[in-house]
């Protein structure tokens, strides 16, 4: 089990103190997800992804209570469709329910809807349920800088956080340098599904460090200073992505991996 502690964590607004590697649970059900998360939080993990489009939260939230832990210790996340525009509130109601939780930590708007009128309406619902109590911070995911920037202009509050699909191959520096001028925390999501783990670069970074391709991919996201959401159903494999705390990348090392997203 890792020591929780090392587990960098980052401020949301809102209040929600979000750890910055978290357990990814698509397209996880029914049994393979309650295996899969009690196996996360018993090697260390304490903040858990998932969605209302996933189909999983009664499983997430029966490992969460059969695992002991005090609600206050691990960081819950969940997401609303833009197609439940009109109807936020229960379906978050409905989330809290599965989870058997007064509370989410962090919720999205899991996808932009394709006007940005349905987008402001969405964010609007989304920002009053959050009012209530119901989501210390909110957030979205999938989200251009642009469409953020409308959101904000729009209803006056910026999204605490944007899940986007992340990894070396797909880094931009741009847009990571943009939502750090908007204060909005970059999270991302299929960091090792699109990656070569097998490309040389993270090959010899691997073995300088006596660690995993998977591991330095994990690793050059907490460099960045960006949110991680791993998973795997494996046990080895869910204790491995977190076991990212024994070793770091020199500026060098960070910079190689940038370069993947060019080669």
């Amino acid at each position: 089990m890792s020591d929780t502690r090392q587990i960098p964590a980052v401020s949301l607004r809102g209040g929600a103190q979000m750890p910055m590697v978290g357990f990814g649970t698509w397209p996880m059900r029914g049994h393979q997800a309650h295996a899969a998360v009690t196996a996360a939080l018993a090697a260390g993990y304490r903040h858990v992804d998932t969605a209302t489009m996933y189909g999983n939260e009664v499983a997430v939230g029966r490992a969460l209570r059969d695992s002991g832990l005090d609600r206050g210790e691990v960081f819950i996340t969940t997401k609303v469709r833009p197609t439940d525009a009109g109807r936020a509130r229960s379906v978050l109601r409905t989330s809290l329910r599965a989870l058997d939780t007064g509370f989410v930590d962090l919720w999205l708007v899991h996808w932009p809807p394709p006007q940005p009128r349905q987008c402001r309406m969405i964010w609007n619902e989304v920002l009053q349920v959050q009012a209530d109590g119901l989501a210390r911070s909110v957030g979205v995911s999938n989200h251009s800088l642009a469409q953020i920037d409308d959101l904000a202009a729009h209803s006056g509050h910026t999204p605490a956080v944007n899940q986007v699909r992340w990894s070396p191959m797909r880094h931009d520096a741009r847009t990571l340098a943009g939502h750090r001028e908007r204060g909005v925390v970059l999270e991302g999501y299929s960091p090792l599904k699109y990656t070569d783990l097998g490309h040389p670069v993270l090959a010899v970074i691997a073995s300088a460090h006596g660690v995993t391709s998977a591991q330095v991919v994990l690793r050059w996201h907490l460099e960045h200073e960006i949110t991680v959401i791993p998973k795997s159903v494996d046990p080895a494999r869910i204790a491995a992505n977190l076991d990212l705390f024994g070793f770091s990348l020199s500026p060098r090392e960070v910079a190689e991996i940038d370069g993947l997203a060019a080669a």
